[in-house]
């Protein structure tokens, strides 16, 4: 079976619940994030893509020119019908491949709160269908417009585009890949935690402990439809 593509941006932003559906699917990770002309795989010898997330701003191709690469691969994979997973930096640079604009520093959110889905989705509907309001992690201050032709899934007062499909693509704002272990490595993490009170962390950890256990088995339904649609095509 030809290998899935997963590209992470920082050591602490793992592919997590997704590498865990993908357990019987071959899968390598790459950081191509500095380098300004990646060699990555043929879209023709992979089964999907898999995009985390990131600190950066995902327009920052001066600072970090794999960026570049990384859109121009998502909008190939779109293209030619190969099924993408996108996560909050992820999600910022499939939409940005797609043509949409990024906004900088205008959606705020840390922390455990819902988001509103308001379309059926094989992959989202791991989490809830049309009209449910589960509660996921949010960490992110950047948004994205909505790419033409894209179908919103998911929404939030403070970011409109929480979740997207687009033919093959589905990109998330939000982190359903955590488990209890990854998110105490973020609140441990230096650049994960700053600008954070002691209090808000102190909610983010109690937050975990009561949303986690339910969240683990959403998505494990959500990316194991992502996985499906990987073997698909594998």
């Amino acid at each position: 079976m030809r290998p899935v593509l997963v590209i992470t941006h920082a050591p602490h932003e793992g592919p997590g619940a997704v590498a865990r559906a993908l357990a019987d699917v071959p899968y390598g990770v790459r950081t191509v994030l500095d380098v300004a002309e990646p060699r990555l795989p043929a879209l023709a010898d992979v089964s999907g893509v898999v995009v985390m997330g990131g600190p950066m701003d995902a327009d920052d191709v001066a600072g970090h020119p794999g960026l570049a690469a990384e859109r121009g691969l998502l909008a190939a994979a779109v293209d030619a019908d190969v099924p993408v997973l996108g996560v909050c930096l992820g999600h910022q640079l499939l939409a940005l491949a797609l043509g949409a604009r990024l906004h900088r520093r205008t959606a705020h959110e840390v922390g455990f709160a819902p988001v509103r889905v308001v379309a059926d989705d094989a992959v989202l509907g791991g989490l809830g269908a049309a009209g449910s309001e589960p509660t996921v992690l949010h960490w992110h201050s950047d948004e994205v417009d909505l790419p033409q032709g894209a179908t919103l899934l998911a929404s939030s007062d403070v970011t409109t585009v929480q979740a997207f499909r687009a033919g093959s693509a589905v990109g998330l704002q939000f982190h359903p890949e955590l488990d209890a272990a990854m998110l105490d490595l973020w609140l441990a993490t230096p650049d994960m935690i700053a600008g954070l009170e002691d209090d808000e962390i102190a909610a983010i950890r109690d937050d975990g402990a009561r949303h986690l256990p339910g969240l683990l088995a959403a998505s494990a339904r959500a990316f194991g439809a992502f996985a499906e649609q990987v073997r698909a095509r594998g």
